[in-house]
């Protein structure tokens, strides 16, 4: 057996030193952001601007818990699941029970998702904002409700691609400054 090489400018800690580090979120930004969050769901779109709308409020919730977990925790998202459910005039506990499961995968890979940048996110994150839409569906159905068409899962798309650009200005304020008395 031959000793396999590895590339040092792969395993060099300046690719994770080079990362952003978050000063503390303040919470009356945490709140703010949800607020504009839930503002963003319930405007009154109609046509296509309502079917590629992505879910503004599961994507922030997405990026609180993966940055900051000790601000938003299950017992925020079950409760401004519920507020989703009251405002969409859905079944009660429908939201609530989808962002509990967003936040837990959130929360579980929150780690991985550090090591990664916001493009290189966007794919997982998709992937559990779809998880979180085919819960939602499940849901409905088992209440009566017809299967939706496939351009419902249109939402998941355009959260995965706006992802990079809310969470980078969600970010933008925590970003530390460099200290220019450093070495």
């Amino acid at each position: 057996m031959t000793p396999k090489i590895i590339d040092e400018e792969k395993l060099s800690a300046h690719n994770y030193l080079g990362q952003d580090i978050l000063a503390p979120a303040k919470r009356w930004y945490v709140f703010f952001s949800f607020l504009i969050a839930l503002v963003l769901n319930f405007l009154p779109l109609q046509g296509y601007a309502l079917i590629i709308r992505p879910d503004f409020v599961a994507i922030t919730l997405v990026f609180w818990c993966v940055n900051q977990p000790q601000r938003i925790g299950m017992s925020f998202a079950f409760f401004i699941g519920l507020m989703m459910d009251v405002g969409n005039a859905s079944i009660l506990g429908q939201h609530a029970l989808a962002y509990c499961t967003l936040v837990y995968f959130a929360l579980t890979f929150r780690r991985r998702l550090g090591i990664f940048s916001l493009l290189q996110q966007a794919p997982q994150i998709g992937l559990m904002l779809v998880i979180m839409q085919v819960l939602m569906v499940l849901v409905a159905i088992l209440n009566t409700a017809n299967f939706p068409e496939w351009h419902y899962f249109l939402a998941s798309l355009t959260g995965t691609l706006l992802w990079a650009p809310i969470a980078y200005l969600l970010a933008l304020p925590l970003k530390l400054k460099s200290d220019p008395n450093a070495l």
